[in-house]
C-alpha cells in the first residue's frame, strides 16, 4: 500500500510470516527477543544449551501466539551441531529469515591472573560462536538473496568498565562489533543486512550472578548511567524487531548502543 507515493510506514515495520533463529534463546535478553518476534508474527526457533529453559519458551510462545516454535538445544561452538540444527529449522520453517545471535558468557579476572583456559573459553563463546551462526545462516540467505543477521555484542566492545577487570570479555564482543562491520561490508552485494547491538548494564540472570560476587558494583554502575536505572530485557528488543523489520532496510553494519546513556561521558 501506498499514499501520495510513499510506502506504507506502519507495514515497514511488520514481520508477520518472516522465520528466526534466536540463539541463546534460554536467557534474559534472548527469550525476551524471542517473545518480541513470536508477538511480530514471527516463526521461532531457540538455540540454547539449556533445553529446559528453552521448551518452557517454546510453549509460552505458542500458547500466546500464533506462530511456530522450535526448542533446540545447541552448542553453538560445536560446528556440526550448528549446521544439524539451522538444517532442521530450513526443513520445518522452510527459510531463515531472520538471525539473533544473543548467546554469551562472563567473567571477572584480573589479566594478570586470566589462565589461557578463561581466555580461549571466553573467545570459544563469545566471538566463535557467532562466526559459526553468521556462515552457517548465512550461506543459506546468501542462496536466498536476502536477510537479517543481529549480533548482540555489548558496550564493552567500546569501552572499558570500571571497577571490574574483564580484559577477555571486551575483547570478544569489540570483535563481535568489527565481524559484524566486516560481514556488512562483505554481504551487502547479496542483500544480507549485519548489525550489531550493544547493550549497557542489563539485568539478566547473568548480570545478577556475577553481581552477587560483587555486589558494591551495582551502586557503582548506576551512578554512571544517566538514565539512573539498569536495562531491563525488553529495553532491547524494540531495536531488534527495527532492525529485523524493511524499516531498517537501508542499515547494514551499524553497531546500535543501548546504554541509558553509559557511554556520553
Amino acid at each position: 500500500m501506498s499514499f501520495g507515493g510513499f510506502k506504507s510506514v506502519k507495514r515497514m515495520f511488520m514481520l508477520d510470516g518472516k522465520k528466526a533463529i534466536v540463539t541463546g534463546a534460554g536467557g534474559g535478553i534472548g527469550s525476551a527477543i524471542a517473545y518480541g518476534l513470536a508477538e511480530f508474527g514471527v516463526d521461532v526457533a531457540l538455540f540454547d544449551l539449556n533445553n529446559e529453559s528453552i521448551t518452557n519458551i517454546k510453549k509460552i510462545l505458542e500458547e500466546n501466539f500464533s506462530i511456530k516454535a522450535l526448542a533446540m538445544p545447541v552448542d553453538v561452538c560445536d560446528r556440526k551441531q550448528v549446521e544439524a540444527a539451522v538444517n532442521v529449522v530450513i526443513e520445518k520453517f522452510g527459510q531463515i529469515d531472520i538471525l539473533v545471535n544473543c548467546h554469551g558468557i562472563g567473567q571477572w579476572i584480573p589479566f594478570e591472573e586470566m589462565s589461557d583456559n578463561d581466555w580461549d573459553k571466553m573467545m570459544e563463546v563469545n566471538l566463535k560462536g557467532v562466526f559459526i551462526m553468521c556462515q552457517v545462516v548465512g550461506q543459506h540467505m546468501i542462496k536466498r538473496r536476502k536477510g537479517k543477521i543481529i549480533n548482540i555484542a555489548s558496550m564493552s566492545g567500546r569501552i572499558v568498565n570500571k571497577p571490574q577487570p574483564q580484559a577477555h570479555y571486551n575483547a570478544s564482543k569489540a570483535g563481535v562489533i568489527m565481524l559484524t562491520k566486516s560481514l556488512a561490508a562483505e554481504w551487502a552485494k547479496y542483500n544480507v543486512n549485519v548489525n550489531s547491538i550493544s547493550p549497557g548494564y542489563t539485568l539478566t540472570p547473568l548480570v545478577n550472578n556475577l553481581l552477587k560476587t560483587r555486589p558494591e558494583y551495582e551502586g557503582q554502575w548506576k551512578a554512571l548511567i544517566p538514565l539512573g536505572r539498569f536495562a531491563e530485557p525488553i529495553d532491547i528488543v524494540g531495536a531488534v524487531i527495527f532492525l529485523a523489520s524493511e524499516a531498517a532496510d537501508y542499515i547494514t553494519g551499524h553497531d546500535l548502543v543501548i546504554d541509558g546513556g553509559y557511554t556520553v561521558w
